[in-house]
Formats: C-alpha cells, structure tokens, sequence
C-alpha cells in the first residue's frame, strides 16, 4: 500500500491500488508517490503508473484471470486498482465480442484471420468506459468529490454515468458544437454538461486552468490530474484482445488516433503480457488510423519527422478530432519500432467503411471505427498490411452517436402503399 501527498495539503494517507507502487516520468525515469499527478516535477514530462506485477508461474496467473468477472475487473492484478475493485458500485465495462470478421475478410481479400474488437458493446457504449472505471477508482482513493473531464463526446458520456454509479458528482466539459446524440448521452447522467465554445483543444486548456483554481479543489478530472491511472484502461483492450485469440498476440492490429494515449497503452499492455509469460514473445505490428481532416499525427509519419506539428480539426470523426495530441510522438514511436504505420483517410472512406463494416459484419461502428477500417482497407490495398497475417481492427464506439455521418445515405429502400401488387411494382423482394 503506497502513501500519498496532495499538493496543498500536509497530511498523507495510505493508498490501496493494488500493485500500482509508484508514478513514474516516461521521459526522465524520475518515480513519484502515488497521487493526483500527471507530470514530472524535473522535467515536465508525462507520468505513467509503475507496477508490482505478480510474480510465479504464468499459468497460474492465467488460470486466475480466467476465473474473474466477464469485465476488466479480471485483471485486477495487472492494474492500478485495490483487490476488492469488483465489490465496489461501479459499470464493470470490458470483455467486449472479438468478432471474426469473416465476411468483411473476404471483402478486403484477408485471408490470415480478421477480427473486429467491438467496444460498442460498453455500458455507454465506447471504450471510454474502461478508462473512467479506472479513474473512479482514483478518485475514490484520493479523496475526490467531483469527477470531470474535457471531452469529445464519448469521455462525457462515460463520465457522468460513472459518476452517477458511484455517487460521485460529475461536470463535463465539450466542445459546443458536438453530435447531438452524445450531447444527450452525456447530459441524460444528470450532471453538469458545459459547453465550450471552441475546439477540444481549448476545452482541454480551460481545464487545466481550472485545476489550478480554487473552484476545481476536490475536482478529479481523468484526463488530466488522473490521467495516468485513466490512461491504464486501455490496457484491457490488448490484455483481452489477447485472452479471445487464446493467449496468442495478434500480428497487426490497427487502433484510432485521437490524443494517442489508447494506442500507447495498448502497445504497454501487450509488452506486459510478453514480461509476464501470458504469451508467447513475437513481433506485432502496430497501425494508427485518423482522419485527413485531423492527422497530425500520420503527417508526422509520413514526413519522417518526430515532431508533431498541431492541426485546426476539421472532419466528421470528432471523437478523434484533437489537433494537439499529447501522446502523439510516443505513437511514432511505437508504430516504428514495431514496423507498423499511421495512415489518414478522407471522410468520404470514413462513411464508406462505416457501411462496409454494417453490411458485412453487422456491426454500426461511429466514425471512429470508420477510420480504423478506413485505414485498414487503404493499408491493405497499398501493400502495407500483411492479409496473410492475423489482424485486429478496434471498433470504438456505437454508430447511434454519430449517426449524422451516415444518414443522408441510409433512407428507406421505398416507401409504398400496404398492398402485394405495390411492393411487385417496386421491383422489391426479388434476389
């Protein structure tokens, strides 16, 4: 059990969160206690949680992961929660379908075995469940009143049900101008929904001020002064990504891009599953998916550079629209290491994949997941991902959110009077 010290306040407290033993810099090494910090003190780089991992044999640890809940709380040892995490009211999001994707494998011509990681299948219904669930947990720890955030949509959402869940108070903050369907998502919760006029971005710099005012004493926003506990769930998506192939690590998987930290975190939980003997080491290759309308990312890869030059979002895929990702040169990183790439793709593929993935699959995929199977048919087309390999696509969130990106060509087939000789004359129900 770890101690604690809040900024601002003398006294210290034990911490439980489970094997999470310290923060530490992931640009100078530097380790902190445990607390709501979220960047180095030396050199202003991020933090990242540092662990106690189980010791013993793999198979045990396995056999034990197997016997928990069907949600994330059956890693609980590889996480930065406390033992009893499940016993807590809580959503218990996690253990989504690995869907065999083999319609839309012989659409794209795969034949190395093709899989959609559906996290549609949340309690609000993206994979921002998982990363709140760990930082309500946080929060609790720390003593936190009030659960916050910067959002585009999905995190809000996620948010405020968490919030309401655990008895939490819960104010979010979104760009003004965001789907109306994850407006209502994130405000049916009964917490405070508040618009910003502006990009995500400055949502994202008024909320830092904000934990530097007295008005956010007691404020616990999870992607920001808890970011590096919240950032840990999505190692979950790999850890079961990886239990559903059976302990097996994919060869290529192909992950979204908004701030990055989803990709990175992914990449650190297969690295752990290797450390831990879960699975067997081998190489994987990592792909990153945006939107032309926001790469900055994928404009970095392709030009060569480890600089990531800040973008004006413009694309109907604002769940990923963050012009300023915070984690996009450890992305970098990460896809050259392992021989992946980051490609973009325009809006026009992003709808075309949304209704490729709902034809084939039945799967309705919001724009996030139009970009990842965007990217994914682009890269198999030029050559860049591997159809003889197995492959992983990570579908983010439902398509009801965004629904305004698809609804202009998704009407009725026809409309006709209730009688055989009208439905004969409209030539329906013919092969």
């Amino acid at each position: 059990m770890a101690v604690q010290t809040i900024a601002g306040n003398a006294t210290t407290a034990p911490v439980d969160l489970g094997p999470a033993a310290a923060l530490s810099c992931r640009e100078c090494g530097e380790r902190f206690e445990l607390g709501p910090l979220f960047a180095c003190a030396s050199c202003f780089g991020p933090l990242e949680v540092a662990y106690d991992l189980p010791t013993g044999s793999a198979e045990e640890l396995r056999k034990r992961i197997e016997a928990g809940p069907d949600n994330i709380w059956r890693y609980a040892p590889l996480l930065p929660v406390p033992a009893d995490v499940a016993d807590k009211p809580n959503l218990n999001p996690g253990f989504t379908k690995l869907v065999k994707a083999d319609n839309l494998a012989r659409e794209l011509g795969v034949t190395g075995g093709l899989y959609v990681k559906d996290d549609s299948g949340n309690p609000t219904h993206s994979f921002k469940d998982r990363v709140v669930a760990i930082a309500v947990e946080a929060a609790r720890a720390f003593g936190f009143t009030t659960l916050s955030c910067s959002s585009t949509g999905n995190l809000a959402g996620a948010v405020g049900a968490a919030a309401a869940r655990a008895g939490l108070r819960s104010c979010v903050f979104i760009p003004h101008d965001l789907e109306q369907g994850k407006v209502v998502m994130a405000a049916v919760y009964g917490g405070e929904l508040v618009g910003i006029e502006g990009n995500y971005d400055d949502v994202n710099r008024f909320c830092s001020e904000l934990i530097g005012d007295p008005l956010g004493e007691g404020w616990g926003f999870v992607n920001v002064n808890l970011r590096p506990y919240y950032g840990e769930g999505s190692k979950t998506l790999a850890y079961e990504i990886c239990e559903q192939l059976g302990w097996r690590l994919p060869d290529q998987i192909v992950i979204p891009i908004a701030s990055g930290s989803q990709l990175t975190k992914i990449d650190k939980g297969l690295q752990e599953l290797i450390k831990l003997g879960l699975v067997e080491d081998k190489p994987y290759k990592v792909f990153g998916a945006q939107a032309e309308g926001c790469s900055p990312v994928s404009a970095a890869f392709k030009g060569g550079h480890d600089v990531v030059r800040p973008q004006k979002p413009n694309t109907i895929a604002k769940s990923l629209a963050i012009g300023n990702p915070a984690d996009g040169p450890y992305v970098l990183d990460i896809a050259r290491r392992t021989g992946g790439a980051v490609e973009d793709v325009t809006d026009e593929q992003v709808v075309d994949a949304i209704k490729l993935l709902a034809r084939t699959e039945g799967i309705f995929g919001e724009t996030a997941g139009g970009v990842t199977l965007g990217v994914t048919k682009k890269l198999i087309e030029a050559g860049v991902i591997d159809p003889a390999l197995t492959t992983v696509v990570v579908n983010t969130g439902d398509g009801l959110k965004t629904l305004d990106a698809v609804s202009a060509t998704s009407q009725a087939t026809a409309t006709i009077k209730p009688s055989l000789d009208a439905f004969r004359a409209a030539g329906l129900g013919t092969a």
